[in-house]
Formats: structure tokens, sequence, C-alpha cells
């Protein structure tokens, strides 16, 4: 039906074109995209956090105080954590 004209042929041509351009360009995408980069992470730690909080006034002084002597404190427990893990290694 189609074939006589190359309608048909010419349509499935366009199509295979578009659908590998399509394809090309995405994987490109993906590989420029920021999230596919090792790179310095863009999540803020919890103490970043509370500094734009205080900043931003959310925070009294002294919550702001008590809310960064815990996680100085829960900090230096981890770490101490992660170095009694490393000496009981074999």
């Amino acid at each position: 039906m189609f074939f006589d004209h190359g309608y048909y042929m010419g349509g499935m041509h366009a199509f295979w074109w578009l659908f590998w351009l399509v394809l090309v360009v995405a994987f490109v995408y993906a590989a420029r995209s920021p999230a596919g980069r090792t790179g310095r992470s863009t999540r803020e730690s919890p103490l970043e956090i509370l500094q734009r909080r205080f900043a931003k006034g959310e925070l009294s002084p002294e919550a702001y105080e008590q809310a960064k002597a815990l996680l100085e404190r829960d900090a230096g427990k981890v770490k101490s954590d992660e170095s009694s893990l490393g000496s009981d290694k074999t």
C-alpha cells in the first residue's frame, strides 16, 4: 500500500534517526549532569544547617550553642567509634 510511493519506509527511517538522536542526547545529558559527578556534595551538613538557621534568626543564641555542642559531641563520639573499630581488626 505505502510501499509504492516510499512513505512507509521514509517514515520508519525518520523514526529510527529520531530514536538514536534522542538516545545519544540522553546519554550525553546523563554523563554531564551534576548528579553523575563525584565531587563536593551539595547536601548540607547538620552544622551548616544549624548555622544557616541561626543566621536567619530562627534560633536564639542559647539554642544555637546548645545544638552546636550536641553536634560537636556526637561528631567526636562517631570519630572515636570509628577509630576503635579500626583498632579491633587483626
